[in-house]
């Protein structure tokens, strides 16, 4: 950065200006979009990322590569942040998300280049932005959300290119089995549906469970390991000895004096294990800890309880019971109990699980997932993670397009069309926005090992000729009707990636100053 300070800011401020601010993001932004270009696609490739203690990551997921990388430049950031955006909105495309970004921005520069102002540029592709969903619209295909076929094609088709990629026909059918049992009106609680992962075995392993597995051991290894028709109380406080304010002191005096103190402490324990036993609770999920002696007296009243749940568990059991989570010892009423019908210990491999199965209030799955190794497992959970958003946006939307880059050949035709109906730099912009949507079937083409000039010629015969879902299957390298071919993606996954680079090119080509701050609050970073 070069040091333009004007005497205002500080002498060791740093500050870059103009088409130096401009080009600076720009590239760092580009250079963002290039890493994640050769992972697009069912034949992309992985990155192996790598951090400072030699642990790593291998994955071809956009938003987990770029989360993980160690990116510093802001404009470079920015980038990330749409990948976010569009993971936490859609669950799925955020590569497609950064590519066309980093494209949108590499033909602003050129338009800016030949002195069209950045402010024209952006308002112009707003206006392109709004034809893109109007012909996204046009484009789609309305269907039955019921349409069992039809939601394993897009659950096959998030998953192929992917490590979930041998095993995706088995493991369509349990996430369509898992959604099935969870969705209310057209909508899935992602709270509802826990993936739980264990070392062994093979993908093919994986299987569905009607209910929550907890991985975690049981408080006293003299507890029941099967319970029936089980009575749940869930708690978020400690089932210990009482702790002290951090400023309060105990002046004990005398031996006398502390054996009645522990005496006491130990009334108080058994005091919980009374009211939960009285109340015929037969299970016990507890947030935090459990004092083992506490413990002894649950095992011997033939009482199951479980220490240190995860948070977001204690929050799935509070759902599908529809019980209070107990926050102290006077809510321990018998009201508060879930029913459920099955409670099992079950030790596979080396590890101990707990399966709840069949609750009473309200459904829950837990998909189990077997893998040879964590980072198997990981990458698989990421790529269910996918299934699942893309089929909660086909729920949501009721609407699919045309896959293996059919959509963005029809957007980029259509929107050259619309391009002509202007005069002057307009023209020009929205001709440059238009040919960006190409990239996606250019890199899904180059990234196949199958010839671009070919295929972009071909593509282009049949859109010209009317054939708008025509797109490539990139295992054939054939060009086809690929809605026929069962290549298909929601609508909203596609309007949310068009709507994120569109909105953060546009963001980027508006700073033309890069000034070194002061700490910034997050309310502040996040305002245009």
């Amino acid at each position: 950065m070069t040091n333009q300070n004007n005497n205002v800011l500080d002498e060791n401020s740093t500050r870059t200006s103009g088409s130096t601010a401009l080009n600076s993001n720009i590239s760092a932004a580009i250079a963002v979009a290039d890493i994640v270009k050769t992972t697009l696609g069912p034949m992309g490739m992985d990155k192996m990322l790598i951090d400072s203690y030699g642990n790593c990551v291998i994955t071809n997921d956009g938003v987990k590569i770029l989360q993980e990388m160690d990116i510093e430049h802001p404009g470079a950031k920015l980038l990330v942040g749409v990948a976010k955006t569009q993971e936490s909105e859609v669950g799925d495309g955020t590569t497609s998300a950064v590519i066309l970004s980093g494209e949108l921005l590499s033909a602003a520069r050129t338009l800016v280049n030949r002195k069209i102002h950045p402010t024209a540029i952006t308002r112009s592709y707003k206006v392109g932005l709004d034809k893109a969903i109007s012909i996204l619209e046009n484009e789609s295909v309305v269907i039955n959300p019921k349409n069992k076929k039809l939601i394993l094609d897009i659950c096959n088709t998030a998953m192929t290119g992917k490590i979930a990629e041998f095993s995706k026909e088995t493991l369509s059918v349990m996430i369509y089995d898992a959604i099935m049992k969870v969705v209310e009106d057209d909508n899935i609680s992602s709270n509802k549906i826990k993936i739980q992962k264990s070392v062994g075995g093979d993908i093919s392993d994986s299987y569905l469970v009607d209910g929550i597995v907890l991985d975690k051991n049981p408080a006293n290894v003299n507890m029941p390991a099967v319970i029936s028709n089980a009575k749940v109380l869930v708690c978020d406080f400690a089932l210990e000895v009482r702790e002290l304010d951090n400023d309060a002191k105990l002046n004990i005096g005398s031996v006398v004096e502390y054996e009645k103190f522990l005496e006491n402490e130990q009334k108080y324990l058994l005091s919980i294990v009374n009211k939960i036993c009285e109340i015929g609770t037969s299970v016990v999920i507890c947030q935090k800890g459990i004092d083992d002696n506490v413990a002894y007296h649950l095992a011997k009243q033939g009482i199951l309880a479980i220490r240190r749940t995860r948070k977001s568990d204690i929050e799935r059991l509070n759902l599908v019971t529809g019980k209070k989570v107990i926050n102290n010892l006077e809510d321990i009423e018998k009201s508060n109990l879930g029913n459920v019908k099955s409670v099992k210990v079950i030790k596979i491999l080396k590890e101990n699980y707990i399966f709840m199965e069949g609750f009473e209030s309200s459904n829950c799955v837990t998909l189990f997932l077997k893998g040879s190794t964590e980072h198997v497992l990981d990458e698989l959970e990421r790529a269910i993670d996918d299934s699942i958003g893309d089929v909660n946006s086909v729920l949501k939307s009721k609407k699919i397009v045309a896959g293996g880059g059919a959509i963005e050949f029809e957007l980029s035709r259509q929107l050259t069309d619309f391009s002509k109906t202007f005069i002057g730099k307009e023209q020009l912009i929205l001709e440059a926005y238009a040919k960006s949507f190409l990239v996606i079937p250019k890199v899904l083409c180059e990234n196949s090992g199958f010839d671009e000039i070919d295929t972009i010629s071909e593509l282009t015969a049949l859109h010209e000729k009317g054939k708008s879902k025509s797109g490539l299957n990139c295992f054939s390298g054939v060009v086809n009707d690929t809605l026929k071919e069962k290549i298909v993606e929601p609508i909203n996954v596609k309007m949310q990636a068009i709507k994120s680079a569109t909105e953060i090119s546009s963001m980027i080509l508006r700073i033309d100053d890069v000034i070194a701050a002061k700490q910034i609050s997050e309310t502040n970073s996040s305002e245009n």
